[in-house]
């Protein structure tokens, strides 16, 4: 039997852990998420957070734990099921399809046809793209030119629209920022901002900017070696307690690392 899920619980992962050959990942994971809370997640690179995220979307499966959606067991099959049961990703590569248009990538796996005979509606869907961006307020003056022309910090604000635009209830942002200028990433921070005050979608999102996570998160995770290591309101917390963290555990993985090598010789 399950946990008992808190009444404003969307996702609960329990015990979650996953290894990659002699390499572990994720060693004992336990998260929460609470309807309309965004919810940053930070750890040093190789800390487990993108294996975590792709776990919850159901692109990798973990070795052990369980995971529950509204208080009901989860266990997503694959992507798409993650998608149909209401949980939309934008992930660290994207996902995009350089040959296609900016409007066909804002409806990649979401494309509209025309009924009875099933030809895409090329129309509406460019229609859907542009609203999509205006609401984000990012500027791509032509969405017919292929997203390889586009620079980094426009193809992630099509990734981005693409998921924000979809019926999913929880979002998982990748760290959405990586490759965006100060403009442009403004503009996603405004954009979690509208959508942490309409209180429709839950987000966990993936930052290395301490700055941002207090901005913009109600709430911050921290992996390290595997486990949650800090969980805590980002009002009851600082840049410099983080940072305090992560150099700490570095001075103790520094220091096991040295006594391992004396122990060798």
């Amino acid at each position: 039997m399950g946990p008992v899920s808190a009444p404003d619980d969307v996702l609960r992962v329990e015990h979650i852990a996953k290894r990659f050959g002699p390499v572990t990942a994720l060693r004992d994971v336990n998260l929460h998420l609470r309807k309309g809370e965004v919810l940053g997640l930070l750890g040093d690179n190789g800390a487990g957070k993108s294996t975590l995220i792709k776990i919850i979307c159901g692109f990798q499966k973990q070795d052990s734990g369980k995971m529950f959606l509204h208080g009901e067991p989860f266990a997503p099959r694959s992507v798409d099921d993650a998608r149909a049961k209401g949980i939309d990703t934008v992930y660290q590569d994207l996902a995009l399809i350089d040959e296609l248009s900016v409007y066909h990538n804002l409806a990649l796996r979401r494309e509209k046809v025309h009924r009875p005979i099933p030809f895409l509606a090329n129309r509406q869907m460019k229609q859907d793209a542009r609203r999509a961006l205006d609401e984000i307020g990012i500027n791509i003056p032509r969405i017919d030119v292929s997203v390889a022309r586009l620079s980094g910090g426009q193809r992630q604000a099509i990734a981005v629209a693409r998921t924000v635009n979809s019926d999913a209830d929880i979002i998982l942002l990748d760290e959405p920022l990586a490759a965006m200028g100060a403009k442009e990433g403004a503009q996603i921070l405004d954009l979690v901002a509208r959508l942490k005050e309409e209180g429709k979608v839950s987000i966990i999102m993936i930052l290395h900017n301490y700055v941002h996570v207090l901005e913009a998160c109600d709430r911050v995770s921290m992996i390290q070696d595997g486990v949650i290591a800090l969980d805590k309101p980002t009002a009851e917390t600082s840049v410099e307690e983080l940072t305090d963290i992560v150099v700490n555990e570095y001075r103790r993985a520094r220091e096991e690392t040295h006594n391992a090598e004396m122990a060798a010789e």
